[in-house]
């Protein structure tokens, strides 16, 4: 009689799937990621340390972040309004609303790009009203906030959505007949609830715009030291053969983003095991 007894799998041909799963991504992600970092070790310090210090390219990285952090941010706070609108609310037009959101998905970045300018130039269709105020979008780092967050909005609002429509509206009512206010009940039940979904929005937000290239050159106007994107420059390295330059700036882009996206993921798991208690 054997020692261990082999559980059957819940998913039939585990192996297999899992295989393939590693196959795929060893394609898509290992290999890609690790021929840019041994690439860049090849490099020596000094080269390296030149190509990422430089103040053009700090002047990006500034940009980069700093946008993408507000873009997200903005879109935290109205992508759970309007995800809060559409599952709580019903109203005409509800349904073309809700397909709206996942425009920035189906919709070419280099078309998106192309429109904002339309509607954010000096003789826009909006911007035009904006300049009587002396408010500028497009060519200025406004512009690029702007279409950092046209970008990130679906998603927040795809994210925090299935678990709206999974909420237990009784809790909400036993919350109301213990006595607490509406406010009391949105700090104490609704909001731990949304909260991890809220961080995972904000971080595929965030990710999404610090690599965002094709919206923003339009309407960035790439402008060295005032409106050039990270990604722009690695662009631009590239095709002036600087392959060394473009290696080094794309690894601390990658090494930023994979210390930023770990730092979120630890908040998600702080709020889930606070919250939880």
């Amino acid at each position: 009689m054997p020692l261990f007894k082999r559980q059957p799998s819940v998913l039939p041909g585990f192996h297999l799937t899992l295989g393939f799963s590693l196959l795929y991504l060893t394609f898509i992600f290992f290999i890609p990621v690790g021929g840019l970092l041994l690439y860049t070790s090849l490099m020596s310090w000094e080269e390296f340390w030149r190509a990422i210090s430089h103040p053009q390219v700090v002047a990006s990285y500034r940009l980069s972040f700093f946008a993408s952090l507000i873009g997200a941010s903005i879109n935290l706070v109205f992508g759970a309004l309007v995800a809060w609108v559409l599952v709580r609310y019903t109203f005409p037009g509800k349904r073309v609303v809700d397909a709206l959101i996942d425009l920035p998905f189906a919709l070419p970045t280099a078309v998106a790009g192309i429109a904002l300018v339309t509607l954010y130039a000096s003789t826009g269709w909006v911007g035009q009203y904006l300049e009587v105020f002396g408010i500028r979008v497009a060519y200025t780092q406004l512009g690029v906030v702007v279409a950092l967050t046209y970008i990130g909005l679906p998603f927040v609002v795809r994210t925090v959505q299935p678990v709206l429509e999974d909420f237990e509206s009784e809790l909400e009512e036993a919350s109301a007949a213990l006595g607490a206010s509406r406010l009391t009940t949105l700090r104490r039940v609704i909001f731990p609830t949304l909260l991890p979904a809220l961080l995972t929005g904000f971080s595929l937000a965030f990710a999404r715009a610090l690599g965002e290239y094709g919206s923003v050159v339009f309407i960035s106007g790439n402008m060295p030291y005032l409106t050039e994107i990270t990604p722009l420059l690695i662009v631009a390295k590239a095709e002036q053969y600087d392959y060394n330059g473009a290696a080094a700036i794309g690894t601390v882009m990658l090494l930023a983003a994979f210390v930023l996206l770990i730092i979120i993921n630890g908040l998600q798991w702080w709020s889930s095991r606070r919250f939880a208690h």
